[in-house]
């Protein structure tokens, strides 16, 4: 009997200790990892006029709390045109792609804390990643090539900025000369949980893979 209570009142030892943890766990609840459920700028197959009436209905809202957003341009810019034409909003992140006729180039993001001189110097982080991107075979070792030297002398090349302010913010920079389209995401997404597709210049239909055909420059 000794033995039979001893393994009891281990049973109810376990059991209080289960309980008080659980107790502790409802007062002190953990935070559940976000899922990456949001996302700025276009679909694969989607029309591009269904993504500019989408993301110009995302700013109809009277919320004055900040958000995220996607600031798209009818053209690539310049570093210092892409500040310029985002200026009362912060500049989170810069989206690059290096325009080549019928080229096929990579999406460089390079993140920024936002001041002037932080998405001025982006150009150049972005050249250091294109390296990254060269791929296997001699025809994607040009491309990265050429895409490098572009950026490093200072091309037009920003397709996309990622930023955050209000949504009348957001809607003052939407009206703006070169800007193409902003969308705004929920008041509620997490920075870095949600994901950028840049609505790029050449996509004028549908959103869709671009053509890679073409020769690719010297320089």
């Amino acid at each position: 009997m000794r033995g039979f209570s001893g393994v009891v009142g281990v049973v109810i030892v376990a059991a209080l200790m289960v309980g008080g943890l659980a107790v502790v766990g409802h007062l002190n609840p953990q935070r559940q990892p976000g899922i990456a459920t949001d996302r700025l700028g276009p679909d694969r197959g989607e029309q591009v006029s269904d993504y500019l009436a989408r993301a110009e209905a995302s700013l109809r809202t009277d919320d004055t709390e900040p958000r995220w957003g996607s600031v798209s341009f009818d053209r690539e810019l310049t570093a210092e045109q892409a500040y310029a034409a985002a200026s009362g909003v912060r500049i989170s992140q810069v989206l690059f792609r290096v325009p080549l006729d019928r080229v096929q180039t990579p999406i460089l993001t390079v993140g920024v804390p936002g001041s002037e001189r932080s998405v001025l110097n982006s150009t150049a982080r972005a050249a250091s990643q294109a390296q990254e991107y060269s791929g296997a075979g001699e025809r994607q070792m040009r491309i990265s090539a050429v895409a490098q030297r572009r950026l490093l002398a200072g091309c037009a090349c920003v397709a996309t900025l990622v930023v955050r302010g209000t949504a009348a913010e957001l809607s003052e920079v939407a009206g703006r000369a070169e800007v193409r389209a902003v969308e705004a995401l929920p008041p509620d997404a997490v920075s870095g949980k949600f994901a950028v597709e840049p609505l790029l210049p050449e996509y004028v239909d549908v959103v869709g893979p671009l053509p890679d055909d073409g020769q690719v420059p010297a320089e």
